[in-house]
């Protein structure tokens, strides 16, 4: 096979320049994908136009979870699956049940701050913004204290400890969104100005939890956000929707919370603290959390509770020597549903979010059954729900593996892989750069097709940690993530950006993601092939790629490895 992959690739390098043998408009829904030329390039851009276009029809209702639009979708996968002479991949089950509950607080919520000779009540939505992902009626804060604890951060290996000789049990802490890198573009400190997962936002509440504090407020800041306020205002107005738990004591907080830079400053300001000077000492080493001078908070919300099931989807290709090894690949299935009441297409097909990366499971899929001989380890193809809920899918099987984690070799993940439809690129453009020894792999494929390895545009949104991927990084398993570059091999740079910002400002998370005969995906089908080639090498190995020294991930995979005997 590798002599067929290396054929592929050349013949997408030589098309690449012309355009001319990869036609943008695939055969009709449903034509026979055999009848089509057997050039593996254009076999897989024919396949990903067929199911694209299927799971992104008005048909499927935008793929919300616990809807028919999920009953639809999964009934596909699995279709699509057994035709391809897969196996159910959850211990003869097709299906990996996901319990989901949704938590909606009433906008009613005022966040009271009260100190000696300082109120403010704070409204909901262009003030501040609360909620809790405990799964409750009610949750508050009664008069809790208010500690400044910096970023938040308790990273032993990088020798930073905001928590550092201060209790915070049962109190509330204000922190600062991003990681002291970004504050201070010091490549030595953190990543500089790539986000670590220290810097996201949902790092922040569950440091807290573990602190034993009752509360958090996030500043909000633009820059080191990466978005304005706007966008978590509207996220605010959202249900929480979180795997099901019992109460989830142990890992939330009671209150979570943001508040934009100006009542910051109010609340700095009441305790007798210059924000800008105390933001700028919590970015140094040796800060200190402290105090905001007796300054307390406090708020109710009341909520409605709400439980589903939903389904992740998993198809195995078994080992043939090694068949408790698993290389993973992940897409998710679903997006945003349908909205009632809005005017026009209310419907959010996602056809690029991310119908796109789940059509390339069914491609690679294939090009592993096709193989001349069975890879020696086994290939899961795990579908997975409600990413657009907070990774919930991938987070449920990472917390409940069918495959144990010291076997995991890696996962590499798919979405949205035809976002701006910007055809051949002599970049690849990653995720996490530099994260682990994947990316070795990765240059190796990406030599075969003439291109180069670049880092993702902007390292400091923290994307690394906002798709499917992260929810089996976190748990140890080196994971990849691509992300479409915009070095267009026909029409530059320039042109490729402006096609991306497009996508973006036009059609991301909005009912016009519709999928269009015309695409060009050849684009997808580069992504599609890299991702093949560094599987299938990886699946009939012995290696198991290593987590690169620094990376917040590497001590949970060493502490995996270390616990099981020695591999043969």
């Amino acid at each position: 096979m590798r002599t067929t992959l290396l054929l592929a690739s050349a013949l997408l390098a030589l098309t690449a320049c012309s355009g001319e043998n990869h036609p943008s408009s695939p055969p009709a829904v449903g034509a026979d994908v055999a009848a089509v030329s057997p050039d593996p390039g254009e076999k897989i851009n024919t396949e990903l136009h067929r199911h694209i276009a299927e799971l992104a029809s008005d048909a499927y209702q935008g793929r919300e979870p616990g809807t028919a639009g999920e009953d639809k979708t999964i009934a596909y996968l699995v279709g699509e699956f057994e035709a391809l002479g897969l196996q159910p991949g959850n211990h003869g089950d097709w299906f990996q049940e996901v319990p989901i509950t949704a938590v909606k607080t009433a906008h009613d919520a005022v966040l009271s701050l009260r100190g000696e000779n300082y109120t403010a009540d704070l409204s909901f939505g262009d003030e501040m913004v609360v909620f809790t992902q405990r799964q409750v009626p009610v949750a508050e804060l009664v008069e809790s204290p208010l500690v400044f604890a910096g970023y938040g951060i308790n990273a032993p290996e990088r020798n930073w400890n905001d928590y550092a000789d201060i209790d915070v049990t049962g109190k509330t802490v204000v922190v600062l969104i991003n990681d002291p890198g970004f504050a201070t573009q010091d490549p030595a400190l953190f990543n500089g100005n790539a986000m670590t997962y220290y810097g996201r936002w949902s790092y922040k509440f569950e440091q807290a939890a573990r602190q034993g504090a009752a509360g958090v407020i996030i500043v909000h800041e633009t820059a080191p956000a990466a978005y304005g306020w706007d966008v978590v205002r509207n996220g605010g107005m959202s249900a929480k929707i979180g795997l099901t738990a019992e109460n989830r004591k142990a890992d939330t907080v009671a209150v979570e919370s943001w508040i934009p830079l100006e009542q910051a400053r109010a609340l700095f300001a009441a305790a007798g603290v210059d924000y800008a000077q105390a933001s700028a000492a919590a970015a140094r080493p040796g800060f200190k959390a402290f105090p905001l001078a007796g300054i307390t908070a406090s708020v109710t919300l009341n909520n409605e509770v709400s439980n589903k099931i939903s389904h992740n989807v998993a198809a195995l290709l078994p080992g043939s020597k090694y068949p408790d090894e698993v290389v993973i690949y992940t897409a998710h299935w679903d997006h945003l549903g349908v909205r009632p009441g809005t005017e026009g297409d209310n419907i959010y097909n996602g056809a690029s979010d991310n119908a796109s990366g789940t059509a390339a499971l069914f491609s690679l899929a294939r090009m592993f059954t096709e193989q001349a001989q069975r890879p020696e380890r086994s290939v899961l193809f795990l579908a997975v729900t409600a990413e657009e809920s907070g990774l919930l899918g991938s987070r449920w099987y990472g917390e409940n593996p069918i495959f144990a984690l010291d076997k995991t070799v890696a996962n590499f993940n798919m979405d949205n892989i035809a976002a701006g439809q910007i055809g051949p690129t002599s970049e690849v453009a990653v995720v996490g750069f530099g994260n682990s020894e994947l990316e070795n792999y990765l240059a190796r494929a990406a030599e075969k097709q003439g291109r180069k390895l670049v880092q993702e545009p902007f390292p400091e949104k923290g994307f690394y940690y906002r798709s499917d991927h992260f929810s089996l990084a976190r748990v140890g398993v080196p994971a990849l993530y691509l992300t479409r570059s915009t070095a267009s091999e026909e029409h530059g740079r320039e042109w490729g950006e402006k096609r991306l910002q497009g996508y973006i400002e036009n059609h991301y998370h909005k009912p016009s993601d519709e999928y269009d005969p015309g695409w060009d995906l050849r684009g997808a089908v580069q992504e599609v092939q890299l991702l093949y080639h560094m599987g299938s090498e990886l699946a009939s190995s012995r290696d198991f790629p290593q987590w690169t020294d620094g990376v917040e991930f590497k001590a949970i995979r060493d502490a995996i490895m270390a616990a099981v005997p020695d591999r043969e």
